[in-house]
């Protein structure tokens, strides 16, 4: 299968000088790891990669495994790869070059050339917002075609400058394109061009100008453009690493009445009434669904599962908040955590708490101790307190 031969290269031998704060910035903390956990996290959520080459800076392995196991999710991940650290060069074509020659020393130790050529991605890791989105259509474009930038039209009007600094040329909008990383190509190929390049003393930019620098280690396949994003910036100063907070309150209220299961977190506990409603009725995770719908302004949950849709009716809420979240996700949003709150006289909930938030924790795919839950009475006023409706609040935080 194809996804036996996707290999990534994740570019960390910079120093970091223009950040000004005297640590490498991919070692820098980032949501609940720092930045270089975050960037691989996105790529082996994305696809499954036989191998990840991280390219660091000489004596640095120590320094770069203790960033990748600060974040508890990006090390539950690493069964998905292999990884393995390449020391890089003294600029970026080298450090590439170091890195394309390492897999392909290991994939000769496979017998694997009667195989196509694998593709690799070659991404900076100080770009750490990248989007699944961006990455599977490289992947796609660059099985296709044998190789696939990201691009997107630059959103100031471009001019050429003579050495002076006057404009010599009035650049049209719509035909540039800026690119970002990942940068997507047939791994062979590209590393002939390295060679080649290395060999002339020729220095370029990107991956993409050595690429097409050298139609006779390619075959001529020209480079196609994939999907990018605004918010796949590259970190380069220290503003750069200032993140999206966005807060997110939901609510949800239901009617207990005889010959329903009570379904709370996604957990069924024994009780002589449950919630009347069109779904399954779980109140908390309709108000965990609300809450991550609003701060990521995505909707509600009417909007995406409208009651009156058939389909939806005895629907089960851990499906549909799954399905919410993976959108939300889609979107470069990250939980950092959610408070919820649970509003009734019986049954009475301590004893199921931590079973509640292991369940939600399990299907947002985040660690436990981002969730909580607690549970209150009315003291036997209005519809709760009198034992007729059960009653969820949830309050969450997203970052991006």
């Amino acid at each position: 299968m194809m996804e036996n031969r996707l290999f990534l290269v994740l570019l960390a031998a910079g120093s970091s000088t223009r950040m000004g704060t005297g640590t490498k910035k991919e070692y820098m903390p980032l949501e609940s790891g720092t930045v270089l956990s975050v960037s691989l996290k996105a790529f082996l959520r994305a696809q499954n990669f036989k191998q990840t080459i991280i390219v660091i800076p000489q004596n640095q392995e120590k320094e770069a495994s203790e960033a990748l196991q600060k974040d508890k999710e990006c090390a539950l991940l690493f069964s998905k790869t292999k990884i393995s650290f390449v020391e890089g060069g003294n600029t970026r074509q080298k450090s590439v070059k170091n890195a394309l020659l390492f897999l392909h020393n290991s994939l000769q130790s496979e017998q694997s050339k009667c195989l196509p050529s694998p593709v690799v991605l070659i991404h900076d890791a100080a770009r750490p917002f990248v989007s699944k989105a961006i990455i599977e259509d490289a992947v796609s474009k660059a099985l296709k075609y044998g190789a696939a930038v990201p691009s997107m039209q630059p959103v100031d009007t471009q001019k050429e400058l003579n050495p002076d600094g006057t404009i010599k040329r009035h650049l049209k909008r719509s035909s540039l394109g800026a690119v970002q990383t990942p940068q997507a190509f047939l791994l062979e190929p590209l590393l002939e061009c390295h060679k080649r390049a290395e060999k002339e003393g020729s220095e370029y930019t990107d991956d993409s100008e050595i690429w097409d620098s050298f139609p006779e280690c390619t075959g001529g396949l020209k480079i196609h453009t994939s999907l990018a994003e605004s918010s796949n910036k590259k970190i380069t100063f220290i503003q750069d690493v200032q993140m999206t907070i966005r807060t997110g309150f939901g609510t949800d209220l239901h009617r207990l009445v005889e010959g329903r299961k009570f379904m709370l977190g996604g957990i069924e506990i024994p009780c002589p009434f449950g919630e009347e409603a069109h779904s399954d009725g779980d109140v908390l995770l309709h108000a965990i669904t609300d809450a991550l719908l609003g701060a990521a302004a995505m909707g509600d949950i009417g909007s995406y599962f409208p009651p009156e849709d058939a389909k939806w009716k005895d629907a089960d809420s851990k499906l549909l908040l799954k399905t919410v979240w993976n959108d939300i996700k889609r979107g470069g949003w990250n939980l950092n955590n959610m408070d919820c709150v649970v509003e009734c006289e019986k049954p009475k909930l301590l004893s199921w708490r931590q079973k509640i938030i292991d369940s939600i924790a399990s299907i947002l795919e985040v660690e436990s101790d981002k969730i909580f839950v607690k549970a209150k009475t009315n003291e036997k006023l209005d519809a709760v307190g009198r034992g007729e409706a059960v009653k969820a609040y949830c309050s969450c935080l997203l970052t991006r």
